[in-house]
């Protein structure tokens, strides 16, 4: 089916995700410690200890097609006692190399957060857009095809992925903005928040703490510029292709965003079920055929 670009096609609960799913259990650190295949390259994008990726490369013929993958973890560098490794890039490890497996290259990036010095307003942003701008670095000695480059990102990375692919609608004055930012052909959240506004009240429970206030540097009252500039739902229309997942954690605003959306001109494709929040990111879950599909859809990847 040929879908126009100005039209919003909305799954919710049936073809992308069934209403019954099957549980998994594997939680963030079981992933960062899921044994995955070597020979991912770690390249760094900056200076600063955690300004680094690691590219892997498929084995099919190139150019190869992109996937950027942003990690989340309540845009944090620790959560309570939890191992920094469930917060980190790590936990991502088993989707990037699941997408390559598939003939998807992937540069699984690190970025400053909050706790970290230089984390928060504006460097997470600043991070998460120059390590998607080094793929131009990157692409002559790897073989890079940037005309077909996703971003895919989970819960605060899924906001990130959405925003990568926002920034280019940045006013110059903006303290976020980047000249010539790398446009993206499409973008997977994977449970994330597109509205940091509507996540205000689910900072707490979710989060322990004033997450979004902390990350913008204040209240909407306070920052209302920098809210326009951080949240994707404030940026629409994106102009690129968007599917997202949705499931218990971030699900109720699924539906605000899609009507925005569409309003605004978007081709968006939603899913919403009662998932649990990392089933998204597990390549032994079931519903992980979807979210693969879903990748080399927007990429025109074809097995």
């Amino acid at each position: 089916m040929k879908i126009h670009a100005l039209v919003v096609v909305t799954l919710v609960g049936t073809t992308l995700v069934g209403a019954t799913l099957v549980a998994q259990d594997r939680g963030p650190l079981d992933l960062a410690n899921a044994p995955v295949p070597a020979g991912a390259l770690r390249v760094a994008y900056g200076n600063d200890p955690l300004q680094f990726g690691e590219l892997r490369l498929p084995s099919t013929p190139a150019p190869h097609p992109v996937a950027v993958v942003v990690h989340g973890g309540c845009w944090l560098a620790k959560i309570g006692n939890m191992d920094e490794r469930a917060v980190a890039l790590d936990n991502m490890r088993p989707l990037a190399a699941a997408l390559t497996e598939q003939g998807i290259a992937t540069w699984n990036v690190e970025y400053r957060r909050l706790g970290n010095d230089g984390g928060g307003w504006p460097g997470t942003f600043r991070d998460v857009a120059s390590a998607t701008d080094f793929l131009r670095t990157m692409a002559a000695e790897h073989q890079l095809d940037l005309t077909r480059v996703v971003a895919i990102g989970h819960s605060a990375g899924g906001h990130l992925a959405m925003w990568l692919a926002a920034r280019p609608k940045l006013a110059s004055t903006s303290e976020l903005y980047t000249e010539n930012p790398l446009r993206l052909k499409g973008v997977v959240d994977l449970d994330g928040p597109p509205d940091l506004k509507a996540t205000i009240p689910l900072q707490q429970p979710i989060c322990g703490s004033p997450v979004v206030t902390d990350l913008v540097g204040g209240s909407p009252e306070d920052r209302a510029a920098r809210y326009h500039d951080a949240s994707p739902i404030e940026l629409l229309p994106l102009g690129v292709q968007q599917v997202m997942f949705a499931g218990r954690m971030f699900g109720a605003q699924a539906a605000p965003y899609e009507t925005a959306a569409r309003r605004a001109g978007d081709l968006v494709q939603t899913s919403v079920s009662d998932a649990s929040h990392f089933v998204f990111i597990d390549p032994g879950s079931d519903v992980w055929p979807q979210v693969a599909a879903a990748v080399q859809r927007l990429l025109a990847v074809i097995n």
